[in-house]
């Protein structure tokens, strides 16, 4: 299992248009930033993740909502064990890498996966065209693409100082 660290401390949502400057963000020798620079995305993840969150700014209430909206209706479909549905939420490269792995489609695979499924989702932090979204019992990030919003890593628990641990990630 690979890990995902996200930025610590980078993402305040303010008004539209406003953006705050690298110095109210934080970004030094001793700071969050410093640490995420050192991400851990997982063997095979695209840098383009790890290079979409070191760049993002503050994120518009629509994105942020549709990052939330779309884990939302991830945990739900995982609730409802419709699995089919759930994986239409999985972004491509982790729905490839699901089937690889468990030799089977994305539905048995998913339900093989036994991920954690949280009632309530909670803080929604947006980097650029990247999420991570705490639920009640795990952690989701999430990708933007042209069709919405797509889980790339889910039953993500944090380790302290050190990455993420994700039951499931793309490849």
């Amino acid at each position: 299992m690979d890990a995902i660290v996200p930025l610590r401390d980078e993402h305040r949502t303010g008004p539209p248009g406003r953006r705050r400057s690298v110095a109210s963000r934080g970004i030094g020798p001793r700071s969050g930033a410093l640490r995420a620079a050192r991400m851990v995305i997982g063997a095979g993840v695209p840098t383009v993740v790890a290079v979409a969150l070191l760049t993002g700014c503050g994120a518009s209430a629509v994105r942020v909502d549709g990052a939330r909206d779309a884990a939302r209706v991830f945990e739900r479909a995982l609730a409802l064990r419709e699995f089919a549905a759930a994986c239409e939420l999985l972004a491509p490269q982790t729905r490839t890498q699901l089937e690889h792995d468990e030799q089977q489609r994305c539905a048995q695979a998913l339900e093989r996966q036994e991920l954690p499924v949280s009632a309530a989702v909670g803080t929604t932090e947006v980097y650029g065209r990247m999420a991570l979204v705490h639920a009640e019992r795990d952690a989701l990030f999430l990708s933007q693409f042209t069709g919405g919003w797509r889980v790339v890593a889910a039953g993500c628990t944090p380790q302290g100082d050190q990455p993420y641990r994700c039951s499931l990630k793309g490849g």
